[in-house]
C-alpha cells in the first residue's frame, strides 16, 4: 500500500537524497514543511510516498534518525526542525513507538518530534533532485555521501543499489 510521510532534520538536499536512495520510496518532494499550532513555521524537509509492503515506516524512521543530527539541539533548529510529519493518528503512534525503541541505540536523547502534517511548499525546480543531478559537487561529497554510505553500511537491504552504485565505485 502506498503511504505518505514527511521528514525534516537537516538540509532538504540531504534528506531528499537519503529517501530517494531507498527501495520502496516512490516519490520524494523536497521543500519547506510545517505542522500546525506551535510548529507552524516552515523548515526544510521532504514529503515522501512509499510502499509499506517494500519498506516499513519504522525502517524509514530509523534511517531518518541515523542520517541527521537527531540528538542535537543546535542553533539552526528553526530552519532544520528534527521531525517526522504524519498524516494520521495511527502513523503518529507508530512514529512515537519507533523513536522509543530506537532511543537505546543513541548516546544522546533523540529530540525528533512527531508532528501532524500542516503545509508544504515545494522547492524551486532547479533545486529538485539536487544530489543525483550533482553528485560531484563539493557539498554533495562532504555532506550527502557520508549519509548514503551509512545507508549502504547499516541499511543495505533497503538501499537502491542502482542509484548508489557510484558510491561503491568511490570505495573501490
Amino acid at each position: 500500500m502506498i503511504k505518505e510521510a514527511g521528514f525534516g532534520g537537516g538540509c532538504h538536499w540531504c534528506t531528499e537524497a537519503v529517501f530517494s536512495s531507498l527501495k520502496g520510496v516512490q516519490a520524494v518532494q523536497q521543500g519547506w514543511i510545517a505542522s500546525i499550532e506551535g510548529n507552524s513555521s516552515f523548515s526544510e524537509g521532504v514529503i515522501i510516498e512509499y510502499d509499506d509492503d517494500i519498506i516499513s515506516f519504522a525502517t524509514l524512521i530509523a534511517i531518518h534518525l541515523y542520517t541527521h543530527s537527531s540528538t542535537s539541539q543546535h542553533a539552526m533548529r528553526d530552519k532544520y526542525r528534527s521531525a517526522i510529519y504524519t498524516f494520521d493518528d495511527r502513523d503518529a503512534l507508530l512514529a512515537r513507538d519507533a523513536i522509543k525503541v530506537l532511543q537505546s541505540e543513541f548516546n544522546g536523547l533523540i529530540i525528533t518530534q512527531v508532528l501532524p502534517y500542516g503545509r508544504f511548499n515545494r522547492s524551486r525546480e532547479e533545486l529538485l533532485d539536487y544530489y543525483f543531478s550533482n553528485p560531484q559537487k563539493p557539498f554533495c561529497e562532504l555532506y550527502i555521501n557520508p549519509k548514503l554510505k551509512l545507508i549502504l553500511d547499516r541499511f543495505s537491504k533497503d538501499a537502491d543499489l542502482d542509484k548508489l552504485k557510484h558510491l561503491n565505485q568511490l570505495n573501490a
